[in-house]
């Protein structure tokens, strides 16, 4: 899939980023339903629950990996996931055209499902790579920050 999407987009890698991480939204918005349906988990109180489930319950059940959640802030508004194992890299080379290894975010499509999933529950997050191993970094790590909490809205006509 991702070498298709660098085939279409003429390997622009920011646009593949961005097709990557809106197909992940998509599927994190419909993944959500079959998390609950299937884990029988409670609501989290909050960000800091949410990342735990996400990391222990989540990622396990849908990818059989566990990554580690660390680097809070103060605030506690961004952590990071520390990926030991991806399988969406397993046998993965990036494209050696000189570009691909500063541009190119080949699992960018777990950032968009963590967005998509964690709006369905009230959360607008941004998603994002800072490192990967796919590019010569040390570790894969994932940066979640927490924008805001979306509130119940009604439609402007309900009372």
């Amino acid at each position: 899939m991702v070498a298709q999407l660098c085939s279409d987009f003429d390997s622009n890698y920011a646009e593949v980023n961005k097709q990557l991480d809106r197909m992940g939204y998509n599927i994190g918005m419909r993944l959500v339903e079959d998390f609950f349906a299937k884990s029988g988990t409670p609501r989290c109180a909050n960000l800091r629950e949410t990342a735990e489930t996400i990391s222990k319950i989540g990622f396990k059940m849908f990818l059989n990996i566990t990554p580690t959640v660390t680097n809070w802030t103060t605030d506690n508004k961004q952590f990071s996931l520390i990926f030991e194992e991806n399988p969406l890299a397993d046998f993965v080379e990036l494209p050696d055209d000189g570009k691909a290894q500063d541009e190119l975010w080949y699992s960018n499509i777990l950032c968009g499902v963590l967005r998509g999933a964690l709006e369905m529950v009230q959360m607008q997050v941004e998603a994002r790579y800072v490192s990967d191993i796919l590019r010569g970094n040390d570790t894969t790590e994932m940066r979640i920050t927490l924008l805001r909490y979306i509130e119940d809205e009604m439609p402007p006509d309900d009372e």
